[in-house]
């Protein structure tokens, strides 16, 4: 086994492993659709407010890996990215299909984090509506960014992304009553803390630390 393949075990490990989870998910959630929970959450619910803030909050996810994608060559960081888009996209699907089946809105008027009872306190301010989320300002650097540089912020704004997400799945999964909603958000909290791991362990072979 060559050096290039043994530096990247660790990120091929990661990727199946979580293309595993993904066609679990799938498996898992149209084998359970005809399941009726014996109360329907309502629009304030617990439930509710973190399937709409997590859609938010991976759709960001989403965005941001797939900028990298075009903005870098380095195989670990587009696979990372690759599994980021593919995990998090399937995962909005259903967070927005539980709303949808739920018979509730995808949108809410309330701020961001209210089903926490966090509310307003975040102070969401230039794009960034939730903890962990990039700024408009950060985004565009990272579209302005290439090679090394572009991997870098990448990493950290991933990072941090990654650690406001998993706060807010730990939420849902203390909070929620929905069962399928609090295996899919423990399953977040599991995947992205290897991911954590992972993002670290790329950071430090580039020199660089997880502060933004």
């Amino acid at each position: 086994m060559n050096s290039t393949v043994i530096r990247r075990l660790p990120v091929l490990i990661a990727t199946g492993a979580v293309l595993v989870l993904v066609a679990v998910l799938v498996v898992w959630w149209r084998t359970t659709e005809g399941a009726v929970n014996a109360s329907t959450p309502g629009n304030r619910s617990a439930e509710a407010g973190f399937a709409r803030d997590m859609a938010v909050h991976h759709q960001q996810a989403v965005e941001m890996s797939f900028i990298v994608r075009d903005r870098t060559a380095d195989e670990d960081v587009r696979t990372l990215a690759y599994d980021v888009i593919n995990t998090q996209a399937n995962q909005r699907g259903m967070l927005l299909g539980r709303l949808e089946g739920w018979g509730l809105s995808k949108t809410s008027a309330e701020a961001p984090m209210t089903w926490m009872g966090h509310g307003a306190a975040h102070g969401a301010k230039d794009g960034s509506l939730m903890p962990g989320m990039a700024t408009n300002t950060q985004l565009d650097q990272l579209r302005k960014a290439d090679g090394k540089d572009a991997e870098v912020l990448y990493l950290r704004l991933m990072t941090a992304h990654h650690k406001g997400g998993v706060d807010m799945a730990r939420a849902a999964v203390k909070g929620a009553g929905d069962t399928r909603l609090k295996r899919l958000a423990q399953t977040m909290v599991d995947g992205q803390r290897a991911e954590l791991d992972l993002m670290a362990d790329m950071l430090a072979r580039r020199g660089a630390g997880a502060e933004r």
